[in-house]
């Protein structure tokens, strides 16, 4: 089969959705508007921790008003679950109920759904429904909850711990302590994140009475998780009894993989009035009824040898739960402790993880899903050693990299790495950012008043573990392929990428490469999207179905030519005798007479059990204001290894978009709650800030790929990679400055102007008494 040289894996094709998108043409769940549904909004709490009735009989009598839903309406409603559980010891969790009966335990938890002719009446009903509170003392913070004297959130899960459990060998790495010249210790906190996706969270529910079906229209990650937790869990009836359909999805972030109370409402709603129902969200609701990210307070130490080596890691890690488990919650600290060794050849390691809960927002995956708070640590905790010893950050790094030699490699936490050149990413970024004259470049910002640091984070992550991921490969009448698929894209660019995998065989353009997501009537099996799995997993599904699918329409066209199938060969959409000019198109195949219609399809079906592991290195360069504590970045490398490259330009996107998250993160972005009222400080773009283009850099960007051995396509998950490096990179170049200029060595994200410049002017009081 003759690959085509402008579509096919490897080159940069433009992103064929983009068209549509730009022009306005795209289509989102709130541009679905049938005329006659009725708008809901649901009353949430605004008390972190209260008990509450409610009355709901005055609102129900207001003109448009056509239901409203209290506790006592859906209490025969199974509630929300969580989908993860510990092996040994399992846990139980507490209820996570479709409305809060009786008690609240965060602000915006959900009392009551209302549904009305339009949105302002149903706003009227809101104001309508008289709810009698009586706060409550609130804990928020873990470093608070764990503390003798905290408020319990459940009275069933004393000291708010759900679980505190232990990772490795805790004798063995209590030896090596003892046997330590020296030890580096840091205590940081990975701070709570909104999501903050372009789209916020829609859906739009239909009813069919004579069916008794149900069809959600919905911005998700996945149709098919979402329909099956709903119907099995949460409505107790039949998964065939609801079709879920995902339209265009304007971000996700792992945070619109979940199902959420107003899904289930509206199913309620729908069923009882027979009529459809529409929901949207306002950006306000976002900080209050999805699911957040991060916030992760951790000690580590690491013990050290005279001459650098890496003797033994320990960590106490403490993860914020929130006030429900949400989908993966606790899964969330606890999987990511086990990326805690990084690229290091770590021989004894331990973690003590606990999960706690406060009255805040549940907590869930975010970009990396415990994979960058993992980096975080260990490359903040790196860069500590360096100092502690008095070595630079690359020779510590260089000094204890898993060599190539002894991969693959089984971690202290059982991981096993299959392939990668960790020094030879670390020395092109420092190549590439000329790390050598960067003295001159300090002394040269120092002449202007300003300090200038340097940092790096090699990190490593590991993804596509999500499962068996099918896709169907068809050819259609007039020629063109059509790919059924049970990933979702939002804003990755699955069109793009899947068309690539049949171009590479078949040659057709990537307009004549249909792909077909987020139905669930349509498509029979699928996960959704999370953890960079979509093409780990669902690549290697579409390549083997594709190439199955050329196998079948040789033989036709065999049959056709009255040729060997050994002597033809497909390319242009075509399959002809190779070395002559008689073919025949897919078109003719197609409509050939008497074909078998199972020839003209294939399928395959992909899960990668040991996930892919990307690396690579990112290093930055900022320059300091101490009289304001503004940062600037003014250089910033990536240098990653993701085992093969699909598409250059579609990887420099998610690569760049990644990084962006994590500089916001590093600099600027902070849920705050208040630590006795549980009130959200931060719950608009006022008070929350997001980085703008403004505030990154330029970036440089490069592969070094060593090809995965567990991928059959030899690809490693990219989609959040960008978020796992920065923060790292970012705040050790930071600390990198303030060290060497002040001594300082500790900021916590975000380091906002305001924390570096308290941090300057506190060195500087206490060196001026």
């Amino acid at each position: 089969m003759a690959a085509p040289i402008k579509f096919g894996v490897g080159h940069s094709v433009r992103r064929k959705e983009d068209d549509a998108l730009i022009r306005g043409k795209g289509r989102y769940t709130d541009d679905y508007a049938p005329q006659a549904a009725l708008r809901a909004l649901v009353l949430r709490s605004p008390h972190a921790h209260a008990k509450y009735s409610i009355d709901v009989s005055r609102a129900r009598t207001l003109p448009g008003v056509a239901l409203i839903l209290t506790a006592e309406d859906v209490a025969d409603l199974g509630n929300l679950p969580c989908l993860f559980n510990l092996e040994v010891n399992p846990f139980t969790g507490p209820p996570y109920p479709i409305l809060a009966k009786e008690e609240v335990r965060h602000v915006g938890d959900a009392i009551a759904f209302v549904v009305a002719e339009t949105i302002e009446k149903a706003r009227d009903a809101i104001e309508a429904i008289e709810v009698n509170w009586t706060p409550l003392p609130a804990v928020t913070g873990v470093a608070n909850a764990v503390k003798k004297d905290a408020v319990q959130v459940w009275p069933q899960h004393p000291g708010n711990v759900l679980f505190d459990v232990s990772i490795g060998d805790k004798k063995a790495t209590e030896a090596a302590f003892a046997e330590a010249h020296a030890v580096a210790e840091i205590s940081i906190v990975n701070p709570r994140v909104v999501a903050n996706f372009l789209e916020t969270r829609a859906a739009v529910c239909e009813y069919d009475p004579k069916r008794d079906h149900l069809t959600l229209t919905v911005g998700s990650q996945g149709s098919h998780r979402l329909r099956d937790i709903l119907c099995q869990n949460v409505l107790k009836i039949p998964a065939d009894k609801m079709r879920v359909i995902c339209p265009d999805v304007g971000g996700g972030f792992g945070t619109k993989l979940f199902p959420y109370r107003e899904y289930a409402l509206m199913a309620v709603a729908a069923r009882k009035l027979r009529k459809t129902i529409k929901w949207t969200a306002d950006r306000s609701e976002h900080f209050v009824g999805d699911a957040q990210g991060r916030d992760n307070v951790t000690t580590a130490r690491m013990a050290l040898a005279e001459d650098g080596r890496f003797l033994g890691m320990d960590v106490d890690l403490m993860g914020d739960m929130g006030a429900y488990l949400s989908t993966f919650g606790p899964y969330i600290p606890h999987g990511g402790a086990g990326m805690l060794p990084g690229l290091y050849d770590l021989q004894a390691f331990h973690c003590r993880v606990r999960t706690v809960f406060t009255h805040s927002v549940p907590v869930d995956a975010y970009r990396g899903a415990g994979r960058p708070e993992a980096a975080y640590v260990v490359e903040r905790l790196v860069d500590a050693a360096a100092r502690k010893l008095g070595m630079t950050p690359d020779a510590i790094r260089r000094k204890n990299f898993i060599p190539p030699r002894a991969l693959p490699y089984k971690t202290a936490t059982g991981k096993v790495y299959d392939s990668g050149d960790f020094a030879a990413h670390l020395k092109r970024a420092m190549e590439i950012a000329n790390w050598k004259d960067f003295p001159k470049r300090a002394r040269a910002a120092g002449k202007q008043g300003l300090v200038r640091g340097i940092g790096l984070a090699s990190y490593v992550e590991v993804c596509g573990t999500m499962g068996e991921e099918t896709a169907n490969v068809r050819l259609d009448p007039n020629g063109d392929v059509t790919i059924l698929i049970g990933t979702q894209s939002s804003g990755q660019g699955h069109q793009t990428a899947y068309a690539q995998l049949v171009a590479e065989q078949f040659g057709l353009p990537p307009e004549r490469v249909h792909i077909h997501q987020g139905d669930t009537d349509e498509i029979a099996t699928g996960l959704g999207t999370g953890g960079s799995a979509s093409i780990p997993s669902g690549g290697v599904s579409v390549e083997r179905a594709t190439r199955e699918l050329g196998k079948k329409l040789t033989e036709i066209a065999a049959e056709a030519l009255e040729a060997s199938s050994r002597d033809l060969e497909i390319s242009d959409g075509v399959v002809r005798i190779a070395g002559t000019d008689r073919s025949i198109s897919f078109a003719d195949i197609a409509r050939r007479p008497g074909v078998d219609p199972s020839k003209l399809k294939a399928s395959a079906t992909f899960a990668s059990a040991d996930g892919t592991f990307p690396n690579g290195t990112h290093l930055a360069e900022v320059e300091i204001d101490p009289g304001t504590g503004f940062v600037r970045i003014v250089n910033y490398v990536i240098v990653d290894d993701f085992g093969e490259t699909l598409n250059p330009l579609l990887l420099a996107g998610q690569v760049h978009g990644g990084a962006m998250q994590g500089i916001g993160q590093a600099l600027m972005e902070r849920v705050v709650y208040g630590p006795t009222d549980g009130q959200l400080v931060t719950g608009t773009f006022m008070d929350y800030a997001l980085p703008r283009a403004a505030d990154g850099p330029s970036f440089v960007f490069e592969t070094h790929n060593v090809p995965c051995k567990t991928n059959p396509l030899g690809v490693k998950g990219a989609g959040e990679a960008g978020a796992i490096g920065s923060c790292p990179a970012v705040v050790n170049a930071i600390i990198d400055g303030l060290w060497r200029e002040y001594k300082i060595d500790h900021i916590d994200m975000p380091a906002t102007p305001e924390r570096i410049w308290i941090a300057i002017s506190e060195h500087q009081r206490r060196h001026s008494l």
